[in-house]
C-alpha cells in the first residue's frame, strides 16, 4: 500500500510539471492584460463605421459616439482568472441584486402632497426608473457572457430565442482543460492449466492473483486555427504472483503527445472564431438596442408630460366654460323671476350649463388618467408610500418655439441614418451574415486531417534471478512428466517437468520515479504520423446550410434597405408634422382670439337686450372649442418637436443624456426641487 501511495505521489508531481507551464502562461496572458487594455478591446471594435450596407446605398451607417463600457459596471466577457486562487473559475459570480425601489430623487420632489415635476426632471426619473429601460439594461451584459462562452469554444445562444447553428461549429474547446483519473483493480483469476502457469500440480485450484492501480493525467488544449494539442500520461503499476515477469511489481509509464491539423474543412482562423466575432457584433447591437430603448423612453416620457399639461389645461379650459353657463343661468333665472324672461331662455342655459358639466368631468377623467401613465414612466414602485394617487402638477409649460427647424430633407436624412441605432444593428446583422457565409463555405470542404503523435514509455520495477517468487514453483530437470502411458508429456514440443520450490534472490529494486526517467530520458520513443480524408459523397447537408446562409445574408440586405426607407419616411413625415403644427398653433391662437371677442360683444348685445341667450351660448361654446384647439395645438407641436428628435436621432443629444449614465441607471442632473432658491438644494438643508 505504501508503494501505491508513492506511486500516487510521484505521478501527481510530475503531470503536474508538464501542466501547470502553459496553463499558467494562458492565465499569465490574461491577467497582465490591464483594465484599460481591456476597455480599449471592447469600445475600440465600436468606433469602426459600418460600411459595406452604407457604401451600396450612398449612406454609411457609423455607430453613434458612445461608450458604454464605463457606465456597465463588471465586464461579464472575461472569466475569472485561475492565479492566485486555482478554485476561482469553480465559482459563479456574484450578481447584485435588482433595485426595484423608486430613486429618491423621486421623494424629493413632493412637496405638499404634489409631485411638482418639470420635464427634466420627468425625463431623469424615466432614467431612474423606467422598468422598460431596467430589462433592457440586461441585454449588453448578457451578450458579454456569450461572448466569454464562445471565447471557451462553445456556441452562444441569442437573447431571445435559439440561436440556428449552420455547418459545422469548432470542434475543439480553447479552454484548456486538465483531466486527473486514479483506477485500482485486484483480480483472483483460477487457473485450469498448473503447466503453463508454472505453478506446479495439485489437487485445488491454483489462482493468479492480479492486483493493478494507475495514476493518469491529460491536457488538452484547441487553438484558433482548429489546432487541437494534447497530451496524456498513464502511469500505471501492477503486481502479480505469476512467475513469468521481469518486474513484479512493475511499472510502465506512457507519455503520449499528439498534434491534429484539419487542413480543408475547419481549417484558418474564420471557422474556428466566427461566434466570437459574430458575439462581439452582437454585444455592440445589444448596446446600441439599449441606446434605441432609451431614446424611446425618453420620447415616450415627454409626449406623456406633454398630455399632461394639455389635459391640466384643458380642465381649466372646461372649468371657466362651467363658470360661464352657470352664471348665465342664474342670471336667466333672475330674470325670469321678475318676469324679463321667457322660461325658453332659461332651459337652454340650463341645458348648456349641464353639457359644460359633462365635459369637465370627462376632462379630470382623462387628466387623472393620465397621470397613471405618466407615473408608471417615472416609477418603479406605483404603489409605493407617497406615490401611489399622487397629484403630478407639471411645471414645464408650453411653449410655442419662435423657428421650426426647416432642414431639406436629404440632409436630414443623411443625419438620421448616421445616428438611429435602428439602421445599425441592421448593419451589424448584415456583417455577421457575411461572416457566417464565409464560414459555412469553408465547410462545404471534405474532412482532412493529420496528426502527429509521440510516444515515449518506460518499465521498471524489482526484479529477481529467477523466474518465480516466493511461493511458487521452477522446473525440475530431474523429475520429468509422463502419462498414464509412461509416454512424457510435451507442451509445445517441449518435455515438462514437475516444479520445486523457487529461490528468491532479488537483484534490482525500481520505482516508479526510475521508470518515468526513461520515458523523459527518450529511452523507448515511438513516432507516427498520418493523414484521414473524410469525403461525404453527396454532401447535401453542407450544400443546405450553404444556401441558407447566403439566403439570409440576401434577406439582411433586403431587409437593411427597408430600414433605411422606413427612416426617410419617419423623417419626412416628422418634417410635414412639425411644420404643419406650427402653423396650426398659429391658426388656432388666431382662431380663440376672435372667439373671445365674439363673445365679449356677444354678451355686451345681450346686456343692451339687441341678443338673446342662445346667442350667447353658441358664443360660449365657440370659445370653449377654439381654447381647447389651441391648447391641443401647442400640445401637437411639442409633441411634434420630441418626434421630430426622435426620427432624426438626436434625442440623447438635445436632452444631454448619455448612455452610460442610463446604464447605470443615474443621472448628473440636479433635481428641480420645489421651495428651493437654486436647482439641487434640498428643502432645510444646512
Amino acid at each position: 500500500m505504501n508503494g501505491s501511495l508513492r506511486h500516487v505521489a510521484v505521478a501527481l508531481l510530475t503531470a503536474a510539471s508538464l501542466i501547470v507551464s502553459p496553463a499558467y502562461a494562458q492565465a499569465q496572458q490574461g491577467q497582465n492584460q490591464t483594465p484599460a487594455q481591456a476597455q480599449q478591446e471592447q469600445s475600440a471594435p465600436g468606433a469602426q463605421p459600418a460600411s459595406q450596407p452604407g457604401a451600396q446605398t450612398g449612406s454609411p451607417a457609423s455607430e453613434p459616439a458612445r461608450n458604454l463600457r464605463e457606465g456597465m459596471g463588471a465586464d461579464y466577457s472575461t472569466g475569472k482568472p485561475m492565479f492566485p486562487n486555482i478554485f476561482a473559475p469553480y465559482a459563479p459570480r456574484s450578481m447584485p441584486e435588482p433595485m426595484l425601489t423608486n430613486s429618491t430623487r423621486l421623494d424629493q420632489l413632493i412637496h405638499d402632497g404634489k409631485l411638482m415635476l418639470s420635464l427634466d426632471d420627468a425625463i431623469s426619473l424615466a432614467l431612474e426608473n423606467n422598468l422598460n429601460i431596467f430589462v433592457e439594461r440586461f441585454a449588453p451584459w448578457i451578450a458579454e457572457t456569450q461572448l466569454l462562452k464562445a471565447q471557451a469554444g462553445g456556441v452562444p445562444q441569442s437573447l431571445s430565442t435559439q440561436q440556428v447553428v449552420l455547418g459545422t461549429s469548432p470542434s475543439v474547446s480553447f479552454d484548456p482543460v486538465f483531466t486527473a483519473g486514479y483506477s485500482w483493480y485486484h483480480s483472483n483469476v483460477p487457473v485450469n492449466n498448473p503447466f503453463i502457469s508454472g505453478t506446479g500440480t495439485g489437487t485445488n485450484i491454483l489462482v493468479v492473483n492480479q492486483n493493478s492501480s494507475a495514476v493518469d493525467f491529460g491536457y488538452t488544449q484547441g487553438f484558433h486555427t482548429g489546432t487541437n494539442f494534447s497530451v496524456t500520461l498513464n502511469t500505471p503499476r501492477s503486481a502479480t504472483n505469476e512467475p513469468d515477469v521481469f518486474f513484479n511489481p512493475a511499472f510502465s509509464p506512457v507519455l503520449t503527445a499528439t498534434l491534429s491539423q484539419p487542413l480543408l474543412n475547419g481549417f484558418g482562423i474564420l471557422p474556428n472564431t466566427r461566434y466570437i466575432i459574430e458575439q462581439k457584433n452582437t454585444i455592440k447591437a445589444a448596446n446600441s438596442q439599449f441606446a434605441q430603448q432609451v431614446i424611446a423612453v425618453v420620447t415616450q416620457t415627454s409626449i406623456d408630460y406633454w398630455e399632461l399639461v394639455y389635459d391640466r389645461q384643458n380642465v381649466k379650459v372646461q372649468e371657466a366654460a362651467v363658470g360661464v353657463s352657470q352664471k348665465l343661468w342664474e342670471d336667466n333665472k333672475k330674470q325670469l323671476e321678475i318676469g324679463t324672461m321667457a322660461p325658453l331662455d332659461v332651459l337652454t342655459a340650463e341645458s348648456q350649463l349641464a353639457t359644460d358639466q359633462q365635459n369637465l368631468i370627462v376632462a379630470q377623467t382623462t387628466k387623472l388618467t393620465q397621470e397613471t401613465v405618466l407615473l408608471n414612466d417615472i416609477a418603479k414602485n406605483l404603489l409605493a408610500k407617497d406615490v401611489a394617487g399622487i397629484e403630478i402638477v407639471p411645471t414645464t409649460p408650453i411653449s410655442t418655439p419662435d423657428i421650426v427647424e426647416n432642414i431639406p430633407l436629404q440632409e436630414a436624412v443623411q443625419e438620421a441614418w448616421k445616428k438611429r441605432p435602428e439602421l445599425y444593428q441592421a448593419d451589424l446583422n448584415l456583417k455577421n451574415s457575411e461572416i457566417e457565409v464565409k464560414a459555412i463555405r469553408n465547410s462545404l470542404l471534405p474532412s482532412l486531417n493529420a496528426y502527429v503523435q509521440y510516444v515515449s514509455q518506460g518499465l521498471n520495477g524489482t526484479g529477481f534471478n529467477t523466474t518465480g517468487v516466493n511461493g511458487s514453483f521452477v522446473a525440475d530437470p530431474q523429475a520429468p512428466l509422463v502419462g498414464a502411458d509412461g509416454v512424457p508429456i510435451l507442451i509445445n514440443g517441449n518435455e515438462a517437468f514437475a516444479g520445486v520450490p523457487a529461490t528468491t534472490t532479488a537483484v534490482t529494486h525500481g520505482g516508479v520515479s526510475d521508470a518515468l526517467a526513461q520515458v523523459f530520458k527518450n529511452q523507448y520513443p515511438t513516432y507516427a504520423a498520418g493523414v484521414t480524408l473524410t469525403m461525404p459523397l453527396r454532401n447535401r447537408s453542407a450544400q443546405a446550410d450553404s444556401a441558407r446562409a447566403q439566403f439570409d445574408e440576401r434577406q439582411l440586405r433586403v431587409q437593411y434597405r427597408q430600414a433605411e426607407n422606413t427612416i426617410v419616411i419617419n423623417v419626412r413625415n416628422a418634417i410635414i408634422t412639425l411644420q404643419q403644427d406650427r402653423s396650426q398653433v398659429a391658426a388656432a391662437e388666431k382662431a380663440r382670439n376672435l372667439a373671445q371677442q365674439t363673445l365679449d360683444a356677444e354678451q355686451k348685445k345681450y346686456q343692451l337686450g339687441s341678443s338673446t341667450s342662445y346667442q350667447v351660448v353658441l358664443r360660449s361654446r365657440d370659445l370653449t372649442a377654439a381654447q381647447g384647439t389651441a391648447l391641443r395645438a401647442q400640445a401637437n407641436l411639442a409633441e411634434a418637436l420630441v418626434n421630430f428628435n426622435q426620427a432624426m436621432g438626436r434625442t440623447l443629444e438635445v436632452q444631454h443624456i448619455t448612455v452610460a449614465d442610463a446604464m447605470r441607471g443615474e443621472t448628473t442632473r440636479d433635481p428641480l426641487i420645489p421651495g428651493t432658491p437654486d436647482p439641487g438644494t434640498v428643502l432645510g438643508a444646512k
